[in-house]
């Protein structure tokens, strides 16, 4: 069958389709236990992983990070081929191909994609952590670069597939008011003094009054030592036992309770009281800019981001932790954060925009027998085949899609989409308002 891989002309044209990197991090799911990401992984990269699928398979990036980087396949190079064999790297190919960018992100963020598209399948709780700014990643890289590998910084989304479940941002000061009354271990643990300063913060006081109370309290709990840690998580554990024979718990004490089997003695289960418990159903996203708190919990989503690596850890990891950094770094806001729905940009497909120039995310779910657009933008996209099976066309190509594949569109193509069964893709690209703000 002619494919868009025998039609592409040369010099970038028409799509292109990548093998892609997979993370085995010991949070990921197993293959075993029905990982998206191993699911993915194997079709896109033709591999039989029947003997690795006990491994965990936690991430799936499509982008050209060093860490995980994406290859274009070239005309002929047959699905059964291992990643690099009879292929170029998306970042070299890019080099080789700059106007596939568009003029505007070539201007803006140079010869590279400034966005790192990914789809993670959570088994188990990942670490407490946040994303320095550009500022404090140049810092960071400059005087540690082996654990910070970039200076760039690294706003995220992420966009549920499954439930997903997070812990993001700090609750607000009355909530945590109520935290300090009812969960003594951590009074213990910060020190009544500086539970005090908490209690007798009053509505009409400064914000960075509020701030710098808040930030001192968490600095107290996430420096506590292993010792007292250890002690106090086993209080609260026999505490939150003993009361569950007389009362319900709340969803974050049963929360707190599964955290510490997964990371036992560990910071992180007790600062999970600090930070707002979230819950996504499918097609709900959470966005995440620098310097704010969080940790991924469980479930299987689309994540995209700014082209970076650097995580700052200090809780639920056996991974090297940097809690000064982190207890400095963080911006201390509190409250709930928002929740993107996302909005129509046609029957089929759904945007989801956070306040970021680098990204966005489509969501496409095209029943059998329909038809979509994907319109001209001025900037390059990466498509993922998630489910079912379909063509793709450009003006210079006509691709057969299934799942697993993912293809590389430059700027400026209009892409028609079709299915004779269903098809669900998600689309990343650089934020359309980016685009908007540089009319003249």
């Amino acid at each position: 069958m002619e494919t868009g891989l025998e039609k592409n002309h040369q010099g970038g044209g028409g799509l292109k389709r990548l093998r892609c990197s997979v993370q085995n991090y010991d949070w990921g799911k197993k293959g075993t236990e029905g990982s998206e990401v191993a699911r993915l992984y194997e079709l896109n990269s033709g591999s039989d992983l029947e003997l690795e699928k006990k491994k965990p398979f936690a991430e799936f990036w499509m982008g050209t990070h060093g860490s995980g980087p994406s290859f274009v396949v070239e005309s002929g190079v047959e699905n059964g081929d291992s990643i690099g064999s009879g292929s170029m790297g998306l970042k070299e190919w890019i080099l080789k191909n700059p106007n596939v960018l568009g003029d505007r992100v070539l201007d803006k963020w140079g010869c590279d994609l400034p966005f790192l598209f990914k789809v993670l399948s959570v088994a188990k709780a990942l670490s407490i952590q946040a994303h320095p700014d550009k500022e404090l990643a140049k810092v960071l890289h400059k005087l540690q670069p082996n654990r910070y590998k970039d200076d760039n910084h690294k706003p995220e989304m992420a966009l549920a597939i499954t439930e997903f479940e997070a812990l993001c941002g700090f609750i607000s000061i009355e909530e945590l008011k109520g935290v300090l009354r009812d969960v003594p271990e951590i009074v213990e643990l910060v020190g009544s003094a500086e539970a005090n300063q908490v209690l007798q913060i009053h509505e009409q006081d400064h914000e960075e009054k509020v701030k710098s109370v808040l930030r001192s309290a968490f600095t107290q709990l996430m420096s506590a030592s292993q010792e007292i840690t250890a002690e106090a998580i086993s209080k609260l554990k026999s505490r939150l036992y003993m009361e569950s024979k007389i009362r319900q718990l709340t969803g974050k004490e049963q929360l707190v309770l599964q955290l510490e089997k997964q990371y036992p003695a560990d910071i992180g289960v007790i600062s999970a009281f600090f930070l707002n418990y979230v819950k996504l159903n499918s097609g709900e996203a959470l966005y995440l800019g620098a310097n704010e708190p969080h940790a991924y919990l469980y479930g299987e989503c689309i994540e995209c981001m700014a082209t970076s690596d650097n995580v700052v850890r200090a809780g639920l990891t056996p991974k090297l932790r940097d809690i000064q950094t982190l207890c400095s770094m963080l911006t201390y806001k509190q409250g709930f954060p928002e929740i993107l729905k996302g909005f129509p940009l046609s029957p089929y497909i759904t945007r989801y925009l956070p306040p970021f120039d680098e990204f966005e995310v489509d969501r496409c779910i095209l029943p059998r027998g329909a038809s979509t657009v994907f319109p001209a933008i001025p900037g390059p996209s990466i498509f993922l085949v998630m489910v079912g099976d379909g063509a793709m066309c450009t003006g210079s190509s006509k691709d057969v899609v299934m799942e697993g594949d993912v293809l590389f569109a430059p700027a400026n193509s209009e892409i028609s989409v079709s299915t004779a069964s269903e098809l669900h893709l998600y689309r990343a690209g650089v934020n359309s308002r980016f685009f908007q703000t540089l009319r003249w």
